[in-house]
């Protein structure tokens, strides 16, 4: 559906996306990710149309945006960060007005409606946009993004400045609109990205440092996963049985969780499951284990690791 092929910006000396060519199949959620200033926002931008690139491609299903522009652009539903809103008109004068600029050809009433129910917006049609929340706001934007139906959404940091509550929301939203379109989510945050999308495309400085699916993206920024262990017995006898189980790399023990127990963090090797070796053991010393649960949490550390990485080898 869509082809970054050897994509490059450059403003004077800074170059902002450098070389960096990725696909998006049809129906896949796929999220952007990286730290401020990475060169998220550029990418979406070149995809859009709204700004050139200094080099590469980019064809969405089948059309190049600089050599087809208005061809390709109707095929892109785009909400940037900041939405287009027009605050002073009702929601649906505002999407009427919308639907008119973009010349969509499908019947008008009909289709509004079934963006603003899609979008949650039923019930705010006669509201005037400055009145509405800022997670109302987004819902608007998302619906004009919408009109026309096209097969690709682009969506850059949609739930930003969002309460919890919003947030929840707008993710369910966005993972109903990948039973119909292809969606390219950008974020800075690692939880955002990994609770909505199918597949994660990490950018640092302007070059792409990872690219997996969402469940594999550990696998991938690290050769190890984490057990985190809460057992009840003595400490050192824990630690020797642990480090005696053959996937297990490394054992720690963390905070004390009680009188006589220990939380125990055990690294081991990728793609190995080391839960029944681990039970085995501690039946074997008549340690009983009172918790066990995945340490994957530490992929924040990972990310943060790898894109600092990045940077350090910019430098």
């Amino acid at each position: 559906m869509i082809e970054v092929k050897n994509l490059t910006k450059c403003y004077g000396k800074i170059t902002a996306v450098d070389d960096i060519s990725f696909t998006v199949g049809t129906g896949e959620i796929l999220g952007f990710l990286g730290p401020n200033g990475a060169g998220k926002s550029t990418t979406m931008n070149i995809i859009t149309g709204y700004i050139s690139s200094t080099s590469g491609t980019v064809t969405v299903d089948g059309t190049e945006i600089l050599k087809e522009p208005k061809a390709t652009k109707k095929k892109i539903g785009y909400l940037p960060e900041i939405p287009p809103l027009y605050v002073d008109m009702t929601v649906r004068k505002y999407l009427e007005f919308m639907f008119e600029l973009k010349q969509v050809k499908l019947p008008r009433k009909e289709h509004i409606n079934e963006v603003m129910r899609l979008s949650g917006l039923e019930r705010h049609g006669r509201r005037i946009i400055k009145n509405l929340s800022k997670g109302f706001r987004q819902r608007v934007g998302l619906a004009q993004a919408l009109l026309g139906n096209p097969p690709v959404i682009i969506l850059d940091e949609p739930t930003v400045g969002l309460d919890p509550k919003q947030i929840i929301e707008i993710r369910k939203l966005i993972k109903g609109l990948g039973k119909k379109h292809t969606v390219i989510l950008s974020s800075h945050v690692l939880s955002e990205i990994s609770a909505t999308c199918d597949r994660v495309i990490i950018i640092a400085d302007g070059k792409i440092v990872a690219d997996a699916k969402t469940e594999e993206l550990y696998s991938v920024l690290s050769d190890r996963q984490r057990l985190i262990v809460t057992a009840e017995g003595k400490s050192s006898l824990i630690m020797t049985e642990l480090n005696k189980i053959p996937e297990v790399a490394r054992v720690n023990r963390d905070t004390a969780a009680g009188r006589g127990v220990f939380k125990y963090s055990i690294e081991f090797i990728a793609g190995a499951d080391i839960r029944r070796s681990v039970f085995n053991a501690m039946m074997r010393i008549n340690c009983p284990i009172l918790e066990m649960v995945s340490g994957d949490g530490s992929l924040e550390e990972l990310y943060l690791k790898l894109t600092e990485n990045a940077k350090g080898e910019e430098n």
